[in-house]
């Protein structure tokens, strides 16, 4: 159950990193208040993962679905430049994902 957690941990946290785009910075009643709580309920769920995971893998993993997720939805919400040297550091952190989940 701490990987499912930890992964809507992980999705909640993309939710809060794309939805500071939209307060503009803060000045949004709706947006502030979805992002605010988005961020309560991904450290509320990273909280309840690390009850039985490892500190440093869920920390990792938490931030790389983070990282990959709101890079991809960047490219495609907001026109965020798409390189190949761009999506191969995307690709680089979603190995990295793999790996620590296969070793924890």
């Amino acid at each position: 159950m701490a990987w499912t957690y930890l992964f809507f941990a992980g999705l909640f946290e993309i939710g809060w990193a794309i939805g500071l785009k939209y307060t503009h910075g803060f000045t949004r009643l709706v947006p502030t208040v979805l992002t605010v709580a988005s961020m309560a309920v991904s450290l509320g769920l990273l909280g309840l993962a690390l009850k039985s995971l490892p500190l440093g893998t869920a920390y990792a993993i938490w931030t790389g679905i983070g990282t990959v997720g709101t890079a991809v939805l960047g490219i495609i919400l907001f026109g965020e430049p798409a390189t190949v040297l761009r999506l191969l550091c995307i690709g680089l952190i979603v190995a990295g994902i793999v790996g620590l989940k296969l070793v924890g």
